[in-house]
C-alpha cells in the first residue's frame, strides 16, 4: 500500500521528551522530513543523537510527545496501541541487527509468523513465505533452524520475514552490524535489489560506508536534523 501522492512518510516538527523522575530529557527536538515511495534512505548520527528514538517513532514502537507523523497519509501520531500494532504488522517490515529469529523454528516458520498474526489461511501463507524466501535466495535452506545457518543466512531469513507482508516500508536497524564486511556487503546488495524492485527502505546505521550506498542520508545530531545529503 502506498500513499496516492507518493509520500510514504511525512514527519513534521516531531519531538520526543523522556520523563526520568523529576528530569525531562529531550531526545528529538523538532524533526521534519518526508520519504517518498521507493526511496532508499540512511539515518546517521552519533550515539545519543536521537536516531534510535526517531526509528522507534517511524516504526510505531513509540509515540511522539509533540508533532505529526503520517504513514501513507494516516496520522500515526494520534493512533491507539491497537492501531499501532496493526500498522506495525501490516505496513512496516523490521530488520534488526540481532536477527530476532526463534531459534527452534525453521526458517520457513520464522518467516510465516507475521502472516499467522495477520490471520491468513495456511495455503496463502505458504505461497507468500516461499516467494519471500526465494527473493532472498534462501529457498534451499527453508527447513533449517537459525543455529544451523550462518550470520548472513540468518539476516536473509530476517529480511524475508520483513518482506512477507509486502509492507509499505522496510525499516532496518544496523542490519550489517553483526556481520563481517564481505557478508555485510552481500546483505547490502540484497537491499539494493529489493530497492530496485520498488521497496521503500530506511536504514539506521553508524557506518558511513553503509550509508554511502543509499540514495539519501539524514544526519541527526542533538535531536535535530542537522543536514542531509541527496545523491542523484
Amino acid at each position: 500500500m502506498s500513499a496516492d501522492n507518493g509520500i510514504v512518510i511525512s514527519v513534521k516538527d516531531l519531538r520526543k521528551v523522556y520523563d526520568l523522575g523529576k528530569t525531562q530529557v529531550p531526545a528529538l527536538c523538532g524533526v521534519t522530513f518526508i520519504v517518498e515511495k521507493n526511496e532508499f534512505v540512511a539515518i546517521m548520527g552519533p550515539s545519543g543523537s536521537g536516531k534510535s528514538t526517531l526509528m522507534n517513532l517511524i516504526g510505531c514502537l513509540d509515540t511522539p510527545t509533540e508533532g505529526e507523523y503520517l504513514l501513507n497519509g494516516k496520522l500515526v501520531s494520534a493512533m491507539t496501541e491497537n492501531e499501532l500494532a496493526m500498522i506495525r504488522n501490516r505496513e512496516i517490515g523490521f530488520v534488526f541487527q540481532v536477527f530476532n529469529l526463534l531459534p527452534r523454528a525453521t526458517a520457513f516458520r520464522n518467516v510465516e509468523l507475521p502472516l499467522i498474526y495477520k490471520g491468513l489461511k495456511k495455503k496463502d501463507r505458504e505461497t507468500k513465505v516461499r516467494k519471500a524466501l526465494e527473493l532472498v535466495e534462501m529457498s534451499a535452506r527453508m527447513t533449517h533452524r537459525p543455529p544451523e545457518l550462518s550470520g548472513g543466512e540468518r539476516q536473509r531469513v530476517a529480511i524475508a520475514r520483513a518482506l512477507v507482508n509486502e509492507p509499505s516500508l522496510i525499516l532496518a536497524d544496523e542490519p550489517t552490524g553483526n556481520l563481517d564486511s564481505r557478508t555485510g556487503q552481500e546483505i547490502l546488495n540484497l537491499f539494493h535489489r529489493l530497492h530496485e524492485q520498488g521497496n521503500t527502505i530506511i536504514m539506521v546505521t553508524h557506518d558511513s560506508n553503509v550509508a554511502q550506498q543509499t540514495e539519501r542520508i539524514l544526519f541527526i545530531k542533538d535531536g535535530l536534523l542537522e543536514r542531509e545529503i541527496r545523491k542523484s
